[in-house]
């Protein structure tokens, strides 16, 4: 089975054929779908087509959440007739079918944390900074305290930097081999005085299998927006010219 499955010539998004098996609608979009703007503000997030799109993937953005990302692991539930803006934070939480949960990223993690048996959905905005702030394992323990079980999790990891691309120095490396004392020097590779590759695909991965996800449930499909931009966008190679959302909402 392929990683993932594009949608549209150019594709507008990508999907999990793993994912879908389990009923899941979900999309991760591409610099070709119109445009996204930053979702920073309470305020509808698109501009132009894209929940028209995107309604081909089983979603109904009308209902979409959003956060104020802010590189932490504030969690924010939504269930109920919640929709729109939900405030400050970097996950968000729902056990309510038909809620289109949304992160918004231009290199950093978008990452999906379903368990169907029960009926749980968590996205999660991860970047260094909330890798170091415990982002992966807040999600997780998120999903567990409202009755996951981690063992029977999926988890997938959308397009994003690579170790390929990422480039990282020591105000980077400090507070990081703080937070993994053990483990920060297996996800990076030297570079030259003073710089490393980064890998958060692997950091991602490794915490995800610690805390109990099977790690044949983990979708990790290594696509580097960097590397790619004639499909993604990339904040640290083009700056702010756009940004890619990451949707998924549990089955009505």
């Amino acid at each position: 089975m392929n990683p993932v499955r594009l949608h549209g010539e150019p594709p507008t998004y990508l999907t999990f054929p793993a994912l879908e098996q389990l009923g899941l609608p979900h999309a991760s979009t591409t610099r070709h779908c119109p445009r996204v703007a930053r979702a920073s503000e309470p305020v509808a997030p698109f501009e132009g087509g894209g929940p028209d799109i995107l309604r081909s993937a089983g979603l109904d953005l009308s209902k979409m959440v959003y956060l104020n990302q802010v590189h932490g692991d504030v969690v924010r539930r939504v269930d109920g007739g919640a929709r729109g803006f939900a405030g400050e934070g970097d996950i968000l939480l729902t056990s309510t079918p038909g809620v289109p949960l949304s992160i918004f990223t231009a290199d950093c993690l978008a990452v999906i944390l379903l368990d169907s048996r029960r009926s749980l959905l968590a996205l999660a905005h991860v970047g260094w900074r909330g890798m170091v702030q415990g982002t992966i394992r807040r999600a997780v323990m998120a999903m567990a305290e409202a009755g996951a079980q981690p063992e029977e999790m999926w988890a997938a990891i959308s397009p994003s930097i690579g170790p390929c691309c990422y480039e990282v120095d020591q105000p980077v490396i400090d507070p990081l081999s703080r937070a993994f004392p053990e483990q920060w020097a297996q996800w990076v590779t030297p570079r030259g005085e003073g710089k490393w590759m980064l890998d958060l695909w692997q950091a991602t991965q490794d915490q995800l299998v610690g805390l109990g996800v099977k790690p044949d449930q983990i979708l990790n499909p290594r696509l580097c927006t960097s590397c790619r931009l004639d499909r993604y966008f990339s904040y640290r190679r083009e700056g702010s010219t756009g940004r890619l959302v990451t949707v998924a909402a549990l089955p009505a």
